[in-house]
């Protein structure tokens, strides 16, 4: 019973955000969903491919800070846990199939802080490096993303704060996030990395 009063519901908010929601975004293919409750602030600038679920309580904000448009893109097949919290000023690129548990927040910026005079909420946003999380990779819950980017089929361990570049295949964990296992293509096994 419970299952099927769910079911009704994701259908009836489907076609609600169809009909008022759906031409805001510069692109939003078809099978893909936004569940309510959502924010979302800059849709012009905001792309989701086909096949893309984001589940209940995202934040999703495309930030116009200079002449420049903000671009945040989302693959197609990707899944995003609750409670997802996106901020871009320059590129966000999230590619395909990509696993991301809840709690997430990824940003290409940052709050200036450094005049004590004023309060920092009230200080420019600073354009950090763009974000790209490649293909196939699942990033963990809770994990912050901030100016960097992961490669295709990484794994981000949960609570981990990634602020360099994780290659491609990578385990990373941390804050700061460091890579402590890569796949190794000779032996075809993950391999503990020294530090």
């Amino acid at each position: 019973m419970i299952e099927t009063i769910q079911l009704i519901k994701h259908k009836i908010q489907k076609i609600f955000f169809l009909i008022f929601y759906h031409s805001s975004f510069a692109i939003f293919e078809k099978k893909s969903t936004i569940m309510f409750p959502f924010k979302i602030n800059g849709a012009r600038f905001i792309s989701i491919s086909r096949q893309v679920h984001i589940s209940e309580g995202a934040w999703i904000l495309a930030l116009k800070i200079n002449k420049n448009n903000p671009k945040i893109t989302i693959g197609k097949g990707t899944y995003i846990g609750r409670f997802i919290h996106l901020v871009g000023v320059s590129k966000i690129e999230i590619r395909d199939n990509v696993l991301i548990s809840d709690k997430v927040y990824i940003s290409d910026n940052s709050h200036e802080y450094k005049d004590l005079s004023v309060p920092i909420k009230d200080q420019k946003i600073l354009e950090l490096n763009q974000v790209v999380i490649g293909e196939n990779s699942w990033i963990g819950e809770n994990v912050c993303v901030i100016g960097a980017s992961v490669g295709k089929h990484c794994v981000i361990g949960a609570n981990s704060v990634v602020l360099s570049d994780i290659p491609d295949y990578s385990i990373a964990v941390g804050s700061p996030a460091i890579v402590i296992k890569k796949y190794d293509t000779s032996t075809g096994n993950w391999q503990k990395v020294n530090k």
